[in-house]
């Protein structure tokens, strides 16, 4: 499962979704539905959202085990 700190990351630059979907050139709705893990975004898109708050990809987005799934290391 992929958890992203996007509205982390927005609230600390005080943006609003719609300020955020406007940088990235999406709608609000997108910006909603990606904070809220119901939105499957394409590689491109998160790359851009990495630049847009200017940080590395994995300070975004995590992989987090789902949970009851074994851990393999």
């Amino acid at each position: 499962m992929i958890q992203n700190k996007l509205r982390v990351l927005r609230a600390e630059r005080r943006w609003s979704q719609t300020d955020l979907a406007q940088r990235l050139d999406v709608t609000r709705q997108t910006v909603a539905a990606i904070e809220n893990g119901k939105y499957s975004l394409s590689l491109q898109l998160a790359f851009k959202i990495a630049r847009v708050f200017q940080v590395d990809l994995s300070v975004v987005f995590q992989d987090v085990p789902a949970e009851g799934a074994e851990k393999n290391d």
